[in-house]
C-alpha cells in the first residue's frame, strides 16, 4: 500500500471512530401547557399517550398526540406521578399536605387522599407486588401503599434524604438515591426493610435514576455533575462520565442503550452504554432551567418542562417565571 492510499485509509478509519454511535437527537416541536409557578416531575404514560406533570397547585395533563392540556388532577405542592395501568390509577404526591392522592388515570376525577410522610416527593409503582412507594423527602422514609386497596401497608425508615428510585421486580429490589448521604439505598419489597446501602463514589448527591434491567445496570445523575453506572447486583461503581450542572432527571432507553442527564444549565447529556463503559455521544442543548424529563421507549423522544424568566433581581433566589410561558420541549431523533 502506497502512502497516499494507506493515509486516506487512516483518516477514513479515524473519521469512522469519532462518529457518535447513537442518532442525534434535537428539537421537534413543544407543547404551550400555560399557568403559574414551578414544576417538578413529569410522567409519560404509554397507556393513554399522555404527560403528567406535577405543576404547582396541579398535576397538568397533556395530550402528546395533540401537545393540548387536556385536564388536571387537584395537588397541594404537586411533585410526582406513578400510573398503575393494570388497575386504571394515578398516584400523586403532595409535598405541602404530606398526602399521596389517588385518581382515575383516564377521567382524572380524585378518588381519595392517602396520609404519607414529611414532604412526599417521589413515587414509583413496584409491579412485583403491585405496590406504590411514596418517598418523603423532610420525612426520610417512604411510604408504601397497597395500589389496589389503598391502604398503607408499610413505612420504610432511610438514612438520608431519598429523591428519585427504580424497582426491580426481578430480584424484588428497590433502589432509592439518598441525596444527602451520597448512597443508594437497597429496599427488600418481601420484609420492606432496607438491607443494605452502597457508596457511589466519585458520585456525589444523585438525584435522577434510571435502571436496565437486563444488563443489571444503575444510572444515576450525580450534583457534583457526573452520570455513575453501578452494577445492580453488587453495587460496584463501574463508569462515569461528565454531564451538566443541577440535574435532576436520569432515564434509560431499552430499545438503544441511551442514557439521558437532563440539567438546570439547560442541557441534557447522552451517553451510551456498552458493557462496563459509558460514552457520551451528544451534550445537546435545551433551555435553562429545564431540569426534569419524560421518555417514550417507542418514539425515542424526551420531554422537558421549561418557561420564560425574566431578569434576576437583587436578592432574589432565581429570576421570576413569565405568566403563563410553562410548556414542554419536544426532542426526539433526526
Amino acid at each position: 500500500m502506497n502512502k497516499r492510499i494507506f493515509a486516506a485509509a487512516l483518516m477514513f478509519t479515524v473519521v469512522a471512530i469519532a462518529q457518535p454511535s447513537s442518532p442525534i437527537y434535537k428539537q421537534a416541536t413543544k407543547f404551550d401547557v400555560g399557568g403559574e409557578g414551578g414544576w417538578d416531575y413529569i410522567t409519560y404514560d404509554a397507556t393513554s399517550n399522555r404527560l403528567f406533570i406535577g405543576h404547582n397547585s396541579e398535576i397538568a395533563v397533556v395530550d402528546v398526540a395533540t401537545g393540548k392540556k387536556v385536564g388536571s388532577v387537584p395537588a397541594n405542592g404537586a411533585h410526582g406521578v406513578a400510573i398503575v395501568p393494570e388497575k386504571g390509577l394515578g398516584f400523586s404526591t403532595n409535598g405541602r399536605a404530606g398526602t399521596v392522592t389517588v385518581f382515575d388515570a383516564k377521567s382524572l376525577q380524585p378518588k381519595q387522599d392517602i396520609k404519607a410522610g414529611e414532604n412526599p416527593d417521589a413515587i414509583m409503582f413496584e409491579p412485583g407486588k403491585s405496590e406504590v412507594y411514596a418517598f418523603n423527602g423532610h420525612g426520610k422514609s417512604a411510604t408504601v401503599i397497597n395500589a389496589k386497596s389503598g391502604k398503607v401497608v408499610a413505612t420504610i425508615p432511610l438514612a438520608g434524604k431519598p429523591e428519585f428510585a427504580c424497582a426491580d421486580p426481578k430480584a424484588h429490589q428497590v433502589y432509592c438515591n439518598l441525596e444527602d448521604k451520597s448512597e443508594v439505598a437497597v429496599i427488600d419489597t418481601k420484609s420492606h426493610t432496607v438491607k443494605s446501602t452502597w457508596a457511589i463514589a466519585p458520585g456525589e448527591e444523585p438525584s435522577g435514576m434510571a435502571f436496565d434491567s437486563a444488563h443489571h445496570r444503575l444510572f444515576l445523575g450525580c450534583g457534583n455533575k457526573m452520570m455513575v453506572m453501578l452494577d445492580s447486583t453488587n453495587g460496584k461503581v463501574l463508569a462515569h462520565v461528565p454531564i451538566g450542572d443541577g440535574v435532576d432527571a436520569t432515564k434509560y432507553d431499552r430499545k438503544n442503550g441511551n442514557v439521558f442527564s437532563s440539567c438546570r444549565d439547560g442541557t441534557v447529556t447522552i451517553a451510551k452504554e456498552n458493557g462496563d463503559k459509558l460514552e457520551v455521544v451528544q451534550t445537546l442543548k435545551t433551555q435553562q432551567g429545564s431540569r426534569t424529563m419524560a421518555l417514550d421507549t417507542t418514539t425515542h423522544r424526551i420531554y422537558l418542562a421549561a418557561a420564560e424568566f425574566g431578569e434576576r433581581k437583587a436578592g432574589e433566589r432565581r429570576p421570576a417565571m413569565k405568566p403563563g410561558s410553562f410548556k414542554v420541549l419536544v426532542f426526539g431523533m433526526e
